[in-house]
């Protein structure tokens, strides 16, 4: 687990550029960072310039933090993040969750691109994160805790704040927009599942499966912090379909379905 010494570092460093001060932290998924674009009056800086922050080489992911207003908050976002499968460990790839906890913030939008298990779900549609399931058999929480984050076994008994969940189902709805709700599962990656796999995690009660979410989740929830998880959906998992997955299909779905993605967004900042 990062000290409170670095992140207090990367927190300083950060507020040395910028004077607002974030209440809503959001980390963008593969395809889904042109939300960032929206943010008005902002300070973009890159990932590497930012004491302990590491950087994704995955495509899709710009590591920009951009800082400013969106809909009268002031929000920080993670302009793409970087992952476990990367070979970054969980400390690493939390560390942007504990600085944005720094910085301010008490609620965190999470968004991810992944696939659809549930096949009664379809490509481009967006999904509410009502729990998840950690497939991976490690936690961003092992090892010798710092008190000063959090407690020892935080309650995970409502990872994704109920409040929230219930104001973007009423936003979704104004906005004539198809929200579905589901399980998400946390896949290490970078292979995809196999069809037995898949089978495996619809028995198990999953919805959707990606390889993401589940680690910024569980910091932000040891650091008191309310979460709405949103994923996009931009393939059928594999053996629902006969056809072979790519990356590229995961960004050219997550593009198509921007646009209510962020109008959608753009309201729970605003209203939350």
């Amino acid at each position: 687990m990062h000290t409170t010494n670095e992140i207090n570092s990367a927190k300083d460093y950060i507020k040395g550029l910028t004077e607002f001060e974030p209440e809503i932290g959001i980390i963008l998924g593969s395809g889904l960072g042109d939300m960032a674009d929206h943010i008005e009056e902002s300070v973009t800086v890159p990932y590497e310039d930012i004491p302990y922050f590491s950087k994704s080489e995955a495509q899709g992911h710009a590591n920009q933090l951009v800082i400013g207003k969106l809909k009268g908050k002031v929000v920080v976002a993670m302009k793409g993040r970087y992952h476990y499968y990367e070979g970054y460990t969980l400390d690493e790839v939390t560390f942007p969750v504990r600085v944005m906890k720094a910085l301010g913030i008490e609620t965190l939008i999470v968004t991810n691109a992944c696939g659809a298990v549930n096949t009664s779900f379809n490509p481009g549609e967006l999904m509410l994160i009502t729990d998840h399931i950690n497939l991976v058999g490690t936690n961003p929480l092992i090892g010798k805790n710092n008190v000063e984050l959090g407690p020892r076994f935080p309650d995970v008994s409502q990872v994704y704040t109920k409040e929230l969940r219930k104001l973007s189902k009423e936003i979704a709805k104004e906005q004539g927009i198809t929200l579905r709700e589901g399980v998400y599962g946390w896949w290490s990656g970078p292979v995809y599942e196999t069809p037995a796999e898949i089978r495996m995690i619809r028995t198990l009660g999953g919805d959707a499966i990606g390889m993401s979410t589940v680690p910024e989740t569980t910091v932000a929830v040891h650091s008191g912090i309310k979460v709405l998880g949103i994923s996009c959906l931009t393939n059928m998992a594999c053996g629902i379909l006969d056809q072979p997955l790519s990356h590229q299909e995961v960004i050219d779905v997550a593009g198509q379905a921007k646009d209510k993605f962020i109008r959608l967004i753009k309201e729970v900042v605003h209203k939350a």
